[in-house]
């Protein structure tokens, strides 16, 4: 039997420490509130949060279609294991991280809610009076979840999975955690300076571009990028597959963070798809602008965009801006991916333009375009007279990106010291499918003679 070296087996321990302490935590009463909560808006919040979910295996398609075939499976499982990392994270201390009782406006307190204790039978969260508080934290789990997901496809082809396993708990306790509580929580620095992220711009997209460029900057460029070997998709079908649930899942997003079955729920809802279908659309028709071909995968690209750009004003601007904001934002990160491609940032299916570039996008138009109008508790942007509102948005994306680079890098410094973090040359040159995981897309047999092809 092959001997077990403490590395290998620190994962397990930890899961099993945690899973003990979890039997001398007393259960709580589910909460009483009949007199309180909303059924309806429980009914919507739920849905949402289902839907956000669903963007998980979604990101996992989209990003698995476009990479070579023997790596399709490796980095697929990177989307849908920090569903597991990051969901028993949340539990022990994320949320009380993101929304525990305030630390100066930086961090909430981690024992506020350890283990989610007070928080079954806890009182409503202040912006969301009429669903349960559990209902709350559930719903901005899924957040937490998708976000270090969208850093894989910056690493994708060269990052060894238990490497990435310890990124994920990293990034979201030091980079996750206190960007969410500066942004939504009611004390939270940035909350307080009158930035405005509705669904996550800085929180989700920003934070997760950033760390894409550190990532590329520390794992460096694989072998095929810098012997300018262009990688085609493995599977396009999938690509589609992805953009579909991804948008699908949109609408819980940004529609869910009204949380409540209202008409800002109805407002985002729209805002959401139009957006994407503006940006879609720019992207696929800016491309043959410039002498190309209608891209199958332009479309697809151009519309995440537009529902990256659209995800920290959804709550706040109206319909046709939404239009203004998907076609400015496609255009933009068209050119950001296309400067991208002449450097030597080996991006690989270009998080930095779409998810970072497109979330200060967001966040910029935000600015410009919020207005009281369409959320009474926002603030008017630039359009309507307010600048204050605009600066302070544009001195939150400074702040944002800076500390997600800075922090970021560090992380993935870090655990390159503790563990290698790009898997050999051989390994990459073999693909990550059967030297991580010793599994493969397609399994070739030979059989009185003949080839059967499975798929899995």
């Amino acid at each position: 039997m092959k001997k077990i070296t403490i590395k290998q087996s620190f994962p397990f321990l930890v899961l099993a420490v945690i899973a003990i302490s979890a039997l001398f935590i007393r259960p709580e009463l589910n909460f009483d509130g009949t007199n309180t909560y909303n059924s309806s808006d429980i009914a919507w919040v739920l849905i949402s949060a289902a839907l956000v979910f669903l963007m998980t295996p979604g990101l996992a398609f989209f990003y698995g279609g476009m990479v070579n075939s023997k790596n399709v499976i490796s980095t697929m499982i990177k989307s849908f294991v920090s569903a597991g990392v990051v969901s028993i994270l949340w539990v022990v201390v994320g949320f009380s991280l993101c929304f525990g009782d305030s630390l100066g406006g930086v961090i909430g307190n981690p024992t506020s809610f350890l283990f989610l204790q007070n928080v079954v039978s806890g009182e409503p969260w202040p912006a969301a009076p009429t669903i349960p508080f559990s209902l709350f934290a559930f719903f901005h789990l899924m957040f937490a979840i998708i976000t270090p997901g969208i850093v894989v496809g910056a690493v994708a082809e060269r990052i060894k999975f238990t490497s990435y396993i310890l990124f994920i708990v990293l990034f979201s306790l030091f980079v996750y955690a206190p960007l969410a509580h500066w942004s939504w929580h009611p004390e939270g620095f940035l909350a307080r300076l009158g930035v405005l992220d509705f669904a996550g711009g800085t929180v989700v997209h920003i934070s997760a571009g950033c760390a894409a460029l550190a990532g590329v900057l520390v794992l460096k460029r694989r072998k095929a990028h810098a012997n300018h070997i262009k990688i085609q998709p493995a599977n396009i079908t999938y690509v589609l597959i992805g953009t579909g649930l991804l948008w699908f899942g949109w609408f819980g997003f940004n529609g869910g963070s009204a949380l409540a079955a209202n008409s800002l729920a109805v407002s985002a809802f729209s805002t959401t798809n139009i957006a994407a279908a503006a940006a879609g659309l720019a992207w696929m028709f800016f491309d043959v602008l410039r002498g190309k071909k209608p891209s199958v995968v332009g479309f697809c690209i151009g519309a995440v965009v537009g529902l990256v750009a659209i995800t920290p004003s959804a709550g706040f601007v109206a319909i046709p801006q939404s239009v203004f904001i998907g076609v400015i934002a496609a255009i933009i990160s068209n050119l950001a991916m296309e400067w991208r491609s002449k450097s030597s940032l080996d991006d690989t299916l270009d998080v930095i333009p779409c998810h970072g570039v497109g979330g200060i996008v967001g966040m910029f138009f935000t600015g410009v375009f919020a207005s009281t109008i369409v959320n009474p508790d926002a603030a008017d942007g630039l359009l309507f007279g307010e600048t204050s509102f605009f600066i302070a948005q544009v001195v939150g994306i400074l702040i944002v990106t800076s500390y997600s680079f800075a922090v970021s890098y560090g992380i993935f410094k870090l655990v390159n010291l503790i563990d290698p973090i790009r898997v050999t040359e051989a390994e990459e040159e073999q693909g990550l499918d059967i030297t991580q995981h010793n599994e493969e897309l397609y399994v070739y047999r030979v059989a009185d003679k003949v080839t059967l092809q499975e798929t899995y």
